[in-house]
């Protein structure tokens, strides 16, 4: 009988990968895996943002309402770009950029003719929408259920 061998076999560790440095395929889903670790690196730097507010109103010292956050920051930001740089979510960023690449976009005009009928028929709904409120509130008060 043969072996079936795992995906993960022969990989290194989530946690192993951490400290290294190399890049995953770096040539290849460059624009989205940039644009992954942006988003996490804004999300990152917003939680140490309110981290640092809230040691801040404990009447901490600087170091620690400084230092804390900053710390939290640097490993956040280096712990992102090793996540993007794992090699299943790298194949899948990859695998992401190269549909984006495959979808037809449409033109400008297509766009905005497409984007003005769906704002009309939000007005259209919206409109019936008060009629039926309108409609409701008249039949309740002749039954004398609202006042």
């Amino acid at each position: 009988m043969s072996k079936q061998k795992t995906a993960t076999a022969g990989a290194p560790s989530v946690f192993a990968q951490l400290f290294q440095v190399g890049v995953y395929k770096g040539r290849q889903g460059r624009v989205t895996r940039q644009t992954t670790w942006g988003s996490l690196a804004v999300i990152i730097a917003l939680a140490c943002y309110k981290l640092h507010l809230t040691l801040e109103t404990m009447q901490n010292s600087s170091a620690i309402y400084i230092g804390l956050p900053l710390a939290g920051l640097i490993a956040g930001l280096w712990i992102a770009y090793r996540l993007v740089n794992l090699p299943r979510f790298a194949d899948f960023l990859i695998a992401v950029e190269a549909e984006m690449k495959k979808v037809s976009w449409p033109t400008w005009a297509e766009l905005v003719r497409s984007s003005m009928v769906v704002i009309f028929v939000i007005f259209l709904l919206a409109l019936v929408l008060w009629l039926y409120d309108f409609l409701w509130q008249a039949v309740f008060s002749v039954l004398g259920i609202v006042g």
